[in-house]
């Protein structure tokens, strides 16, 4: 069992919008991309779990030429509102570093 932070290569969120948080995870190559996507640990239904959002509120994409994975989803409050307390959403992407990946 590892960690996704000791195989990917960047973890990280931000703003797509400000009324969206888009998460991304890279990879090194395209071999530990195939690898952790296999094992099922970034399924959409698994992240949205992770992040305590409706799957179907959560958007996965895969973008294999960038060896990368991605996942969108709506905000709690806009950005910049007067309850928001990470305004360029750059903090949201915590959760995932520590997620066991079963490899």
């Amino acid at each position: 069992m590892k960690k996704l932070y000791q195989i990917a290569k960047l973890i990280r969120s931000k703003n797509a919008g400000p009324f969206t948080i888009t998460l991304d995870v890279i990879f090194p190559d395209a071999e530990s991309y195939k690898a952790v996507l296999a094992t099922g640990a970034l399924d959409k239904e698994a992240i949205a779990q992770l992040y305590g959002i409706q799957k179907d509120k959560m958007q996965r994409y895969e973008l294999p030429l960038a060896n990368a994975v991605k996942f969108s989803y709506p905000r709690a409050v806009p950005s910049g509102d007067f309850l928001d307390d990470d305004l360029y959403g750059c903090q949201q992407h915590a959760p995932l570093v520590m997620l066991n990946i079963p490899l």
